[in-house]
């Protein structure tokens, strides 16, 4: 067995809910360094009754395992007597706690799904806007860029993990051959509704995040070079960097929307929902069978008839029994459910409380529902409407841009209230980045064809009107062109042919 398997072992170990007591002690606080005297005094506190020596014994062979580590520091005591109960102190190891932590988070975990966190993705194209804005300026704040950078691989991180879990969730329920009823309308309502919307979330945000990787691209040298200066314990004691810091992370990142080197993240989300709803079909299908001819049993038969031929008559009696039932009419307590609890295994059925049969079962001797089955809608309506929903956002921001735009010169500019509030968020995100505004700042956004340009000028006032309000800018001058007419300082900008391109 690997070494650090036996972290694992206390978990099944005889005696697993005191180990499991012992290490939610040492884990529950910073630094936390006890004697067991020490862990058998605070057991006792929370309830949990531990001898001294049990508590020596549980915490030795922990030790054995690598869960807990020796303390290094000597006990200051008063009295020999003192220094013989505290001799042996305890902390727990790095290893440890990580392993600990996992357990309790799996022990904690119910049974239903989680939530995909799929308002991540817009997150991670804004956290990516920011970082292309950032690079454009002379020294950028290299603890914003490492912010924004933490921020695009934790969300990427927290999406994939939600939807793994998700998706394994609905694979155990839809393989269940008894899905019906409610149950399968419930299932029924979330693969239609909740999945369809999840995918279109995915396509509508990942040619977006693309985009934003392969214009990160010619500057990711750089990046990693700022963060690369940033103080950082794990550079210098070569541990384990955060994510973000090492161009093998970008490039996962990139494989994971374009597919480079495999099947990209959208495509096997498209064929997990597909799975779905092709065990979702079969249920359907199955539950019409089992309503109108029932199921068939004879390949179960003839595997019966095949155990008979191959048995004993002694073999074949007990096994008559057990396939048809043919045991005594004895009362068999089942557990906490029964309705009276006296009833033990010698009661009578004459004496027994009635069990409910259902009608069907009672009056028919089949448990097949009855009814009929409703037809299982088109998802692609669905889709269609979604992406139509998308599709008309895109086309009203885009018309917002375009009023901002043939503005130019926006002080004393009237324009839309969609305008206007587009044009201050570009503002919010420039001044997020240089709040005093050394030099002037422009935001690009190829997507909507739009670039504001944002400039100090102390005195003046830039007044934009709409007809819900007006916006009043004290301090700022603010422009607007379109961004495909381009400027001088988005040459230095552009790839030369000896970089790579993501998504090529």
């Amino acid at each position: 067995m690997p070494e650090r398997a036996l972290l694992y072992r206390y978990v099944t170990a005889e005696s697993s809910a005191e180990y499991l007591a012992v290490m939610r002690l040492f884990t529950g606080t910073l630094l936390a360094e006890l004697s067991a005297g020490d862990v058998a005094a605070q057991l006792a506190e929370s309830g949990v009754e531990l001898d001294a020596a049990v508590a020596q014994q549980r915490c030795e062979q922990l030790l054995e395992w690598g869960n807990l580590v020796a303390s290094p520091n000597d006990a200051r005591v008063a009295t020999i007597r003192d220094y013989t109960r505290s001799r042996s102190r305890y902390q727990v190891s790095p290893l440890g706690g990580r392993v600990h932590r996992e357990v309790d988070a799996v022990l904690d975990a119910v049974d239903g799904a989680r939530d995909v966190a799929r308002e991540l993705l817009g997150g991670t194209v804004a956290a990516l806007d920011r970082l292309l804005t950032a690079l454009k300026v002379g020294e950028p704040d290299a603890e914003a860029l490492a912010a924004d950078v933490t921020t695009v691989f934790a969300n990427q991180s927290l999406f994939t993990d939600s939807v793994k879990d998700f998706y394994a969730f609905l694979a155990t329920r839809l393989s269940r051959y008894d899905l019906a009823g409610e149950e399968y309308e419930a299932f029924k309502g979330l693969l239609l509704d909740y999945v369809e919307l999840i995918s279109a979330d995915v396509a509508r945000h990942s040619p977006a995040v693309v985009e934003r990787l392969g214009r990160v691209e010619p500057h990711l040298d750089r990046l990693l070079g700022l963060l690369a200066d940033l103080p950082s314990f794990a550079a210098a004691s070569g541990g384990l960097l955060a994510q973000g810091r090492a161009r093998a992370d970008w490039d996962g990142l990139a494989g994971w929307y374009t597919g480079a080197g495999g099947r990209s993240g959208p495509a096997q989300l498209r064929g997990a929902t597909e799975q779905a709803l092709g065990q979702l079909i079969a249920n359907a299908k199955r539950m019409i069978s089992s309503a109108s001819g029932g199921v068939s049993r004879r390949g179960d038969l003839l595997r019966l008839a095949s155990w008979f031929t191959e048995c004993t008559d002694e073999e074949a009696h007990h096994l008559f029994a057990a396939a048809f039932g043919a045991h005594p009419a004895r009362h068999l307590l089942v557990g906490p459910d029964e309705p009276d609890a006296h009833a033990s295994a010698t009661t009578s059925w004459w004496d027994a409380d009635p069990v409910d049969v259902p009608v069907s079962l009672r009056e028919r001797g089949d448990r097949a529902a009855r009814g009929r089955t409703p037809r299982v809608p088109d998802p692609g309506l669905d889709r269609e409407r979604l992406l139509a929903e998308a599709a008309e956002d895109l086309a009203q921001r885009r018309a917002a841009a375009a009023e901002l735009a043939a503005a130019g010169d926006l002080d004393g500019a009237s324009v839309s209230p969609a305008a206007r509030d587009l044009l201050l968020d570009r503002v919010a995100g420039l001044l997020a980045v240089d709040p005093l505004l050394t030099a002037p700042l422009e935001a690009t956004d190829d997507d909507l064809d739009l670039v504001v340009v944002v400039e100090a000028a102390p005195g003046e006032v830039t007044v934009v009107a709409a007809h819900d309000g007006t916006a009043t800018v004290h301090g700022l001058r603010l422009r607007a062109r379109r961004a495909s007419v381009g400027s001088v300082d988005e040459a230095p900008d552009q790839p030369t042919g000896q970089e790579r391109r993501w998504g090529t």
